[in-house]
């Protein structure tokens, strides 16, 4: 089964990583360099209020079919980003593959916790983390590839026979026995949910570009979004179940580990987003240069997961996630040095410090809420802390495609073709970099508050 569980975990870590590098062919073919931080935030967007509810189903009817049911609708998503003519098409396809991969995500991670114990966990994220590791040289290098050699459509049109083959994997391999639950699903809480996000989303991305921060549509959108959110909060409160527990926030672990999975989130892509740019059009390199600069960051970061359970094994999960939040700070001190003459070399070594800080401190957290809870509570808390990553990761690239555009956006055109001052773009960088130095001392902040040891409750039957 755990074959399984890799291969369904490589559609989300190659996926996370290849289009990165695609950007700039992307916007040369299809236009919209205003618009590309959509590709990203919408697609974080649909994965993160996807997520809570396919937790919820899970722990209702089983992993299995929420799985399957991810697999099959990444895949269209994927054939509909592969044939998109425009980028708007091609943002609206996105929305279906993040859909799919808000049920992979927490499911794989989620069957992870159902089938080992915390001491087996420990081996087992080194195989997981053998899976990034991999997907991190792969899914960059394949995308600078394809970009360059072939067509940016490639890098969707890859995903096909990937999730055949996982489907057809677990389909074959995974047994569970399930004593399944009446279904109760919080509908009003998933639309004010994802209606307040969207229209945040819309408000920081497209404010200051498509209207002015204080005009009527400005302050309008930005009001009713966060109208919504406040609803939300208040439905959640009375749900029978609710697609976000509001429990989950009156725990000090799952507290901690949230802050730092919305940081990790934005920090993983904020990077994701601008470092494969910036190598291309500031220090002028291919799409191949620029996948090895980032897949620096998603190689460390796997190569310290896999050592992360002998080190909260023998010295706890505080330890471990200090450890690693103090490194990712350093890291990402290293970037404000960027400039148009740095080496790429330079900008490869400061993202694989980056990475090697993040793998001491996700998966450890992940593994301490996992072990915090029962086997009726477990996908509810994994679902939470993915979904708060992909809020940050879908808020932090739209702060960060703010600021881009606030620096970059008026002296670009949104035709295909147009050019990208380099010096604006390594300003812009340069200021994104300071927001991602907050962010990871946030994190350290954060990491004080995570206990030492987490007693375990017995597991089911």
């Amino acid at each position: 089964m755990l074959g399984a569980i890799m291969l369904a975990t490589s559609l989300i870590a190659i996926d996370s990583t290849i289009i990165a590098t695609a950007v700039p062919s992307i916007v040369a073919d299809v236009g919209g360099f205003t618009q590309f931080p959509w590709l990203f935030s919408i697609y974080l967007l649909a994965q993160a209020v996807t997520v809570p509810v396919c937790g919820k189903l899970a722990d209702l009817f089983g992993r299995k079919p929420v799985l399957l049911t991810g697999i099959a609708v990444f895949l269209l998503g994927s054939v509909l980003c592969g044939a998109a003519w425009s980028m708007p098409v091609l943002i609206a396809a996105r929305v279906v593959q993040g859909l799919g991969a808000g049920a992979i995500a927490p499911m794989t991670v989620t069957v992870v916790g159902d089938l080992y114990t915390t001491a087996e966990r420990a081996k087992v994220q080194a195989y997981i983390a053998s899976v990034w590791a991999v997907s991190s040289v792969l899914g960059p290098t394949l995308g600078g590839v394809l970009s360059e050699y072939a067509s940016w459509r490639w890098i969707f049109f890859v995903n096909v026979p990937l999730c055949l083959l996982a489907g057809a994997t677990i389909v074959r391999r995974f047994a569970e026995r399930v004593e399944r639950g009446e279904p109760r699903i919080d509908v009003r809480g998933a639309v004010l949910l994802t209606s307040g996000l969207t229209l945040a989303l819309l408000a920081i991305l497209e404010g200051g570009h498509s209207w002015a921060w204080l005009s009527v549509p400005g302050v309008a959108i930005a009001a009713t979004g966060l109208v919504l959110l406040v609803a939300f909060v208040l439905v959640e409160r009375t749900a029978v179940e609710p697609v976000l527990p509001l429990w989950v926030f009156r725990r000090r672990l799952l507290v901690a580990s949230g802050v730092i999975a919305v940081c990790a989130g934005a920090i993983l892509l904020g990077l994701t987003s601008y470092i494969p740019t910036y190598v291309q059009v500031v220090l002028g390199h291919g799409p191949l240069v620029a996948g090895f600069a980032l897949a620096t960051l998603l190689l460390g970061w796997p190569i310290s997961a896999s050592q992360a359970g002998r080190i909260y094994l023998r010295y706890g999960y505080r330890t471990c996630v200090l450890l690693g939040t103090v490194v990712a700070t350093a890291g990402t001190a290293l970037l404000l040095t960027l400039d148009r003459s740095t080496p790429v070399l330079a900008v490869a070594a400061f993202c694989l410090v980056i990475g090697l800080g993040m793998g001491l401190t996700v998966s450890p957290t992940v593994v301490a809420t996992q072990a915090s809870v029962g086997w009726t509570e477990r996908g509810v808390v994994t679902a939470n802390n993915l979904f708060l990553r992909s809020m940050g990761s879908a808020l932090g690239v739209a702060v960060f495609g703010a600021i881009a555009n606030a620096t970059v956006g008026t002296h670009v055109s949104d035709a295909p073709g147009a050019a990208v001052d380099p010096a604006l773009l390594a300003v812009a960088v340069a200021r994104i970099s300071i927001g991602l130095v907050i962010l990871a001392a946030v994190m350290v902040l954060a990491a004080t508050r995570i206990p030492a040891r987490v007693v375990e409750p017995p597991r089911t039957p």
